[in-house]
């Protein structure tokens, strides 16, 4: 029998029904993480996308960078315990050795990918951010002369 068909009905219907219950247990994953210090909770649904960001008190005193870089350290926890509960799924549904298990574990890890906190480096900037840049107030024009009744550098006639 060529591979891929099953020898029986039964099977097929089994595997058939695993798979539909594997696809409803997916589709209502949900996956929370907190931050380092507690300030910061983050809740994702089985796509990645964030459902919910609850923020302590606490977060008013982080610089806005700061916090920036802890809710996206929070929501890369939270698609992790994601994988995590995509692999409890596919166990107790068609077993990680089958194609289908393969499939979405393999499409799981690749959106979101696990990552190691010791690796974790602060941001830095790619490139330097240049000073900005000052404009001398000189007047050019004999209307922008200060002393003749147009100090601001228009004339009755830009109005």
């Amino acid at each position: 029998m060529p591979e891929g068909i099953s020898a029986s009905p039964d099977a097929a219907s089994r595997s058939m029904s695993s798979t539909v219950a594997l696809a409803d247990r997916v589709a209502t994953l949900r996956a929370s993480a907190v931050g380092d210090d507690g300030a910061v909770r983050v809740t994702v649904a089985g796509s990645g996308l964030v459902t919910a960001i609850e923020l302590d008190d606490r977060v008013q005193r982080l610089p806005g960078s700061m916090l920036a870089a802890e809710l996206m350290r929070t929501i890369r926890r939270a698609q992790a315990a994601i994988v995590d509960q995509a692999a409890v799924a596919v166990d107790e549904t068609v077993g990680h050795d089958s194609e289908t298990g393969k499939a979405v574990l393999d499409s799981f890890s690749q959106r979101f990918p696990r990552e190691h906190e010791s690796e974790e480096q602060p941001v830095t900037p790619v490139m330097p951010t240049p000073p900005f840049p000052t404009f001398q107030s000189t007047p050019t024009l004999p209307q922008q002369l200060p002393g003749n009744g147009f100090e601001s550098g228009r004339d009755s006639r830009a109005r």
